[in-house]
């Protein structure tokens, strides 16, 4: 641990349309096992009102915030969600995690472990599969709290395709620094500082529909000279499986992120600042 350290953490979970999933995802967060101070902002990309009820419902008894961030439903838009949700952000070290990711109990004090001035996290991802999703979140598993030998269980099952992120390994080494790699890196479990990501000017917001957005965020955090640092084997997630998004605007989105890797562009063109952040 460096000498800057989070005063607060943001954890802002990315929505759209799927409460069930978000209602596993946000008892992970609520139960997490930290003294630390840490609020939950949801990032609502135009749910209807059961994700509404879900999240006013489950802000009722808890000491954790849970603040509902949410905009029109105009196809995907995920970047201008997660802008608009930073701007609501008290904390000055923010995580960023899918509605379809459940986090476990240790997720939010590894986050905050690993935190290192101009430094970004990348974490990993264990995928579910289909049948063990839908069983699950009818029987709503407390998939937060289950042991590295549950898990090993479960793959033997064919639950999840493997469990080695759920080994608990704490050797330097592990946590490799670069500051040039920007493929592998996920939106959907991602921390940084709240200044850095300031300071690129937030999540490009022209990359409309799925794909793309969080490379160039990646991109451009290494250009400004933030190192992007591995949260394997710490801050793994529990991905639940659902359908392939609509990729129709993929090919688009392909073509302005290899514009960006040839450029010289540290700030997105519409980001933060049209908020007044």
């Amino acid at each position: 641990m460096n000498n800057q350290l989070p005063a607060k953490i943001s954890v802002i979970v990315t929505t759209y349309n799927w409460p069930q999933a978000l209602r596993a995802v946000l008892k992970a967060l609520i139960e997490q096992k930290t003294t630390l101070s840490y609020e939950i902002l949801v990032a609502d990309d135009g749910s209807g009102e059961e994700t509404a009820k879900l999240i006013r419902d489950m802000k009722q008894g808890v000491n954790v915030p849970i603040l509902h961030i949410w905009q029109p439903d105009e196809g995907f838009r995920a970047a201008a969600i997660r802008n608009k949700a930073v701007l609501a952000a008290e904390g000055n070290y923010l995580v960023f995690l899918d509605g379809d990711c459940i986090p476990r109990d240790d997720f939010v004090e590894n986050h905050f472990k690993l935190a290192e001035p101009r430094t970004f996290v990348v974490g990993n991802r264990v995928l579910l599969s289909k049948n063990f999703t839908l069983t699950a979140l009818s029987h709503t598993l407390p998939l937060h709290r289950w042991s590295f030998w549950r898990w090993c269980v479960a793959r033997l099952a064919g639950h999840c395709n493997r469990v080695l992120p759920f080994l608990s390994l704490s050797r330097k080494w592990l946590q490799v620094k670069t500051s040039f790699r920007w493929k592998g890196a996920k939106g959907c479990n991602l921390a940084i500082w709240k200044s850095d990501l300031a300071n690129v000017n937030g999540w490009e917001e022209k990359f409309v529909g799925w794909g793309y957005e969080d490379s160039d965020l990646i991109i451009r955090l290494l250009r400004s000279g933030v190192q992007r640092k591995s949260g394997r084997f710490h801050v793994p997630v529990i991905h639940l499986w659902h359908p392939e998004n609509d990729r129709t605007k993929e090919r688009d989105n392909w073509a302005r992120l290899k514009t960006r890797q040839t450029g010289i562009q540290l700030c997105a063109e519409v980001g933060l600042n049209q908020y007044g952040l």
